[in-house]
């Protein structure tokens, strides 16, 4: 079998067998490919797909093709949950800790961000002398005793998707729905839960703009996670503007610990409510509406916040910062952006806002970039908000002057301010199911 053939196959438009995908990844894995084939049979892929059963294959060898996690020695059913990534995006701090005060094992394993969405693992390193790197068995017994934990993805976790990421990201190939939902949910495969909720993010900030984008690559990934033996659910949510109003790693912890404390945005709030409630339905918490409940009255109760302060103290973390969070790594610089303009807010450019958070330190443009953990923006204004000319509408934060200015110049225009109060976005548009599609 030559890799040529593959790729002028794939070029033409053709469907690729087991085998041939097969002798790919192995050879993506082992260094026998060299890297331009790989990229040449990734661009093929972009501009002609791939059908169902060739993602099914494809994502089955990126899963196999590391070592997999055995939870096994954790009792209960274990529900994982993923986001496709967007900006303020911080749920999984949220719904993890409400589900597993309802009784749900939470073995979360997650990634750092890159480009303009974040990271659940840099929003955690924020949290002074929090560990994500830990060894399988301490990783089980804290799952064990507080139903929860969320690390670093194991090194040798689908390999295969670390070698084909870093080659789609600097290859223009990122956005093509075969390989996002084969990079996603061969990672979630090799992971080892028995369910998995998919948060499914749609519109400016996200990587799928459009609804029906969105709803193709969830109906993809519903049908990997079901085909594997997983009980798979996804939920189609909004990302036309930001998820809160924190943006950067320690403010979306001091949001997120707010929500847990039954204050914070609204929006936020209904998400995460939304996502917990999916998560304590897969693992057999009853209807969807009890479940929905319980959620609520794990947050009432102050039970979730309790199971995020548990996870913290079990990775080594100073979890005093949820009630002081001037504990957190505080930035050298401050500036204030004040509204130009009576008006209501009409208008987030939130991929723009999420790049802004970048060159303030709170992201990265290359894997291996060191992030400032108190960098970011705050907004003062919701979505649909009537603020006054010269109040504050957003704060910026970071430890570089420079990176502050080009931020600040940035900063008028990623919003508009408009005469007219907007219609408030549907935050869940749709639930995907292996067997229906539920629109909102």
């Amino acid at each position: 079998m030559r890799m040529t053939e593959i790729i002028a196959k794939k070029r033409d438009g053709n469907a690729l067998t087991e085998e041939e995908i097969t002798f790919f990844i192995s050879g993506c894995v082992s260094g026998g490919i060299p890297d331009y084939q790989t990229s040449a049979l990734l661009m093929a892929i972009y501009f002609n797909g791939m059908n169902e059963q060739e993602t099914a294959v494809l994502t089955q060898r990126m899963a196999s093709s590391g070592s997999r996690m055995d939870l096994s020695a954790i009792d209960g059913v274990k529900v994982d949950k993923h986001s496709t990534g967007g900006v303020g995006d911080k749920t999984s701090l949220i719904c993890g800790p409400i589900a597993a005060a309802c009784g749900v094992k939470v073995a979360k394993m997650s990634g750092k961000g890159l480009g303009h969405t974040g990271g659940t693992i840099d929003k955690l390193l924020s949290i002074p002398h929090m560990r994500t790197e830990l060894a399988p068995e301490e990783f089980f017994k804290a799952v064990q005793k507080n139903n929860i934990s969320m690390i670093s993805q194991s090194g040798n976790l689908a390999p295969a998707d670390k070698k084909l990421y870093a080659l789609r990201d600097v290859t223009a190939t990122v956005e093509s729905l075969p390989l996002i939902a084969s990079s996603i949910m061969s990672k979630k495969l090799a992971a080892g839960s028995d369910c998995i909720v998919l948060d499914v993010k749609t519109g400016s900030g996200a990587f799928m703009k459009t609804l029906d984008d969105s709803l193709a690559l969830a109906e993809a990934m519903v049908k990997i996670g079901e085909a594997s033996g997983k009980k798979t659910v996804a939920l189609i949510t909004d990302m036309n503007v930001p998820l809160g109003h924190a943006v950067g790693n320690s403010l979306e912890v001091m949001e997120a610990a707010d929500i847990l404390k039954g204050k914070g945005p609204a929006d936020l709030k209904e998400v995460s409510l939304s996502l917990a409630a999916e998560m304590i339905y897969l693992a057999g918490g009853g209807s969807l509406k009890e479940c929905r409940q319980k959620a609520e009255e794990a947050i009432s109760s102050g039970a979730a916040l309790e199971k995020f302060r548990q996870m913290i103290l079990s990775q080594g973390g100073d979890a005093s910062v949820l009630e002081d969070y001037g504990k957190f790594k505080q930035p050298k610089y401050i500036r204030t952006i004040p509204a130009p303009t009576n008006g209501y807010l009409t208008k987030v450019e939130t991929e723009r806002l999420g790049h802004l958070s970048v060159i303030l330190g709170a992201g990265r443009t290359m894997k291996d970039d060191p992030i400032d953990y108190s960098a970011g923006i705050l907004l003062k204004a919701g979505f649909g908000d009537y603020v006054q000319k010269g109040v504050p509408l957003a704060v910026l934060y970071s430890d570089k002057e420079s990176e502050l200015d080009e931020a600040e110049a940035l900063f008028p225009s990623t919003v508009l301010l408009g005469n007219q109060k907007p219609s408030p976005p549907k935050l869940v548009l749709a639930r995907v199911e292996k067997d229906r599609i539920s629109r909102f």
